[in-house]
């Protein structure tokens, strides 16, 4: 492998994209603060907001700070990174599943 091919691997990376990348992350923290400590959104809205917030930001994360994206470079990091997120899905739904079941199996007034 030649010096230009590892050259070529590494993807490019610039103080534009972190400082986009914070800003972007500052602005979704600042809205889901606001949208909890405003009163605006009671309830199920509240939540919803909240929720949004996090979802957009774990995708600001992962595209600007790793740097994964659908280029043909970050393909396997992108599915090792799917893998993992399906993995520890499972685990986490796994077992509030046997400790719900624990409970109402273990707990007869409940």
């Amino acid at each position: 492998m030649s010096h230009s091919d590892l050259q070529h691997d590494v993807h490019p990376l610039s103080a534009k994209s972190y400082v986009v990348g914070f800003s972007l992350s500052l602005l979704l923290t600042v809205l889901a603060f606001g949208a909890v400590m405003s009163g605006l959104l009671k309830g199920i809205p509240e939540i919803i907001a909240v929720i949004i917030c996090a979802v957009i930001q774990i995708y600001v994360q992962l595209r600007y700070f790793l740097h994964l994206d659908g280029s043909s470079e970050q393909r396997w990091n992108v599915m090792s990174f799917a893998y993992t997120v399906v993995v520890i899905a499972l685990l986490v739904v796994g077992s509030l599943w046997i400790m719900y079941n624990m409970h109402k199996l273990m707990m007869p007034g409940a």
